[in-house]
């Protein structure tokens, strides 16, 4: 890492102005790689793509993220999403080494999964939304959830804005290790874990973002809840470690777009960036 830049998300306009302002500074670019929060149009062949679409995150539905970041520079540019882009970072530098098929989890403001399949992110009409998955409840647990979209499903139940909407006046960071709260958390983020096994049998899940970082008691509760659920039905690769944190931890994800625009130039992993 040569230099990073942290500009605060507000509006298009003026985030992605600070953005080109900062490539701007930045001499000998040979290749760009933009990690966007999301869901994000990925179709090369569509008019809207590099576009943010559905987001909740006021002001950014139908945002061009991609066009106002490559104009004047004539380089080659991957577009993906964060997490995407993390889970690539995780492969080609961290827990995710040499690896063709991984999965990264982040627990954040959202949920978002960057899922890889024989070395390439997961492609169809759109990029995976695996964080909006529904899931079986904890039993006794009838709570509504907090996505606006879909309810209880596992952003609704797991994410900090979920936790948060649950807690009201109550901090998270108040919470102790064996606060009731934490087995829906565990439960939700296991079930996803075990979609995600199901799916596509990655061979390791690294799960980062603020709430997991904060909260290290999750990750061994989410292992041995998924390894409990899957029953015995798939051979969990090192189970006592399948479910891990990041190896980059907070830098996996400003480390994504490098690793997409390094793939963009045939770079091998002993490359430098």
């Amino acid at each position: 890492m040569l230099d990073q830049a942290r500009i605060a998300t507000t509006s298009p306009a003026e985030t992605l102005a600070a953005l080109s302002a900062a490539l701007g500074r930045w001499d000998g670019i040979e290749a760009l790689g933009v990690a966007s929060f999301g869901p994000v149009d990925l179709d090369p062949a569509s008019p809207t793509h590099g576009f943010i679409t559905s987001t909740t995150k006021p002001g950014w539905r139908d945002a061009d993220v991609l066009g106002p970041l490559t104009r004047g520079l004539a380089v080659p540019a991957a577009f993906d999403t964060d997490v995407a882009g993390a889970a690539l970072a995780e492969m080609r530098w961290g827990a995710g080494r040499g690896l063709a098929d991984f999965a990264y989890v982040t627990v954040g403001t959202g949920v978002g999964v960057g899922l890889v399949v024989n070395g390439r992110p997961t492609r169809g009409f759109l990029h995976g939304e695996l964080g909006h998955v529904r899931v079986p409840r904890l039993p006794g647990d009838d709570w509504p959830g907090a996505c606006p979209f879909h309810g209880a499903c596992v952003e609704g139940l797991a994410s900090g804005t979920a936790l948060g909407a649950r807690l009201g006046a109550r901090s998270v960071d108040a919470l102790t290790a064996d606060d009731p709260v934490w087995d829906g958390v565990v439960h939700a983020l296991a079930q996803l874990c075990h979609v995600i096994v199901c799916a596509a049998a990655p061979r390791r899940i690294a799960i980062g973002g603020g709430v997991v970082e904060r909260q290290p008691h999750l990750l061994p509760r989410i292992g041995a809840s998924l390894v409990e659920s899957i029953a015995g039905y798939m051979p969990i690769p090192d189970p006592g470690n399948y479910v891990c944190a990041p190896a980059l931890g907070p830098q996996a994800g400003p480390l994504g777009p490098v690793a997409m625009a390094l793939g963009l130039l045939g770079a091998d992993e002993d490359d430098g960036a």
